[in-house]
């Protein structure tokens, strides 16, 4: 995201030309006439390339975030489905004891082993003392396994509040680093608006200036299939607007095309910039194929995908849509194949 563009040094003035034009501004200010000297440009653009480089940083934050509240949504439902299965077996376990003790209650309120003292018959009496020895083992057994289940249960019911808590931090962050995006790309806006006319244009056809073409693709062999249909896929994006934070298929930021387009292929990647770098083996660019995943920069803010002959495809920045571009227009961090 963020023009590429290099601006050439403006040529000094030579002396001659230096009073020339003293001598022009003072006459105009005598007749109360500004002089006709065009304002230089040049740091307004440079501002809105640099808001939007930072506007990358912060949307890969916020992917960032994004993906890890998205993980956390998935921990926090799959406790809730362990504390609830877990609650309903100590429930169960709570009946039983229940019933077993009731059992008890109803043979007349003494310990029953006392009232088989008095039974009549020995042989009733030794069959009913183990039978209740049994009954007492099982009910131990149940308890135990009660009380194993509530201390799980304690733990996971911990467990889910702690990954509760940092899930709403998650939250926080990425509500934080959506209002970075947006106030950097509100201000980017804001200084292109106040470019004159034939500025803007020139700015604006820099971003588009033809390179959504075809570039030629002789003896370029992508690295495996998978890599191919990658490509495809991306080249199918062509022309589609840049959308921060979005995956597709309407609209894409950097990582969100690259993600997006290795899906079609069946292969997951991760969702910012900086985890694509270590999605796979890095190679030289000089070896750089097909397929291959550029993230520029120091920090890898920004990734494209190696098409061949020294182009890439990506979604540059707002209001700039998907194109072909050259690997070279940014510092390149890392080149690697998925």
């Amino acid at each position: 995201m963020g023009s590429h563009r290099r601006q050439a040094p403006s040529s000094g003035l030579d002396r001659g030309a230096t009073a020339a034009v003293s001598l022009l501004s003072a006459a105009a200010a005598a007749l109360g006439v500004a002089p006709a000297m065009a304002a230089p440009h040049d740091d307004t653009r440079a501002e809105v390339d640099r808001l939007y480089a930072e506007a990358e940083r912060a949307t890969e934050a916020y992917n960032k975030a994004d993906e890890r509240a998205d993980a956390l949504r998935g921990e926090v439902g799959r406790a809730q489905d362990r504390i609830a299965r877990q609650q309903e077996r100590i429930n169960t376990l709570r009946e039983a004891l229940g019933s077993l003790a009731g059992a008890q209650y109803r043979s007349g309120g003494i310990d029953p082993a006392l009232a088989l003292l008095f039974s009549e018959d020995p042989d009733d009496y030794l069959d009913k003392a183990t039978a209740l020895d049994r009954i007492g083992i099982h009910q131990a057994a149940r308890l135990k396994d009660l009380q194993t289940a509530m201390r799980e249960l304690a733990q996971d019911r911990s467990e889910a509040a702690e990954t509760l808590g940092e899930l709403e931090k998650s939250r926080k962050a990425v509500a934080a680093h959506k209002r970075s995006v947006e106030r950097k790309l509100a201000r980017a806006r804001q200084l292109l608006n106040s470019l004159p006319d034939e500025e803007r244009a020139a700015y604006d056809r820099a971003s588009r200036s033809g390179r959504d073409e075809v570039p030629g693709l002789t003896g370029a062999v992508p690295a495996s299939g998978r890599a191919a249909a990658a490509v495809a896929a991306a080249r199918s994006a062509l022309g589609k607007p840049y959308v921060w934070g979005a995956a597709g298929p309407g609209g894409f930021d950097c990582s969100g095309l690259m993600q997006w387009s290795y899906a079609q292929a069946g292969v997951f990647l991760p969702r910012t910039s900086q985890a694509q770098r270590v999605a796979g083996r890095q190679v030289p660019l000089s070896q750089a194929q097909p397929g291959d995943l550029v993230t520029y920069r120091s920090d890898a803010s920004h990734v494209g995908m190696y098409v061949g002959n020294g182009q890439v495809i990506h979604a540059p920045y707002p209001g700039a849509p998907v194109r072909y571009d050259p690997v070279g227009m940014m510092p390149v961090s890392a080149v690697t194949r998925v």
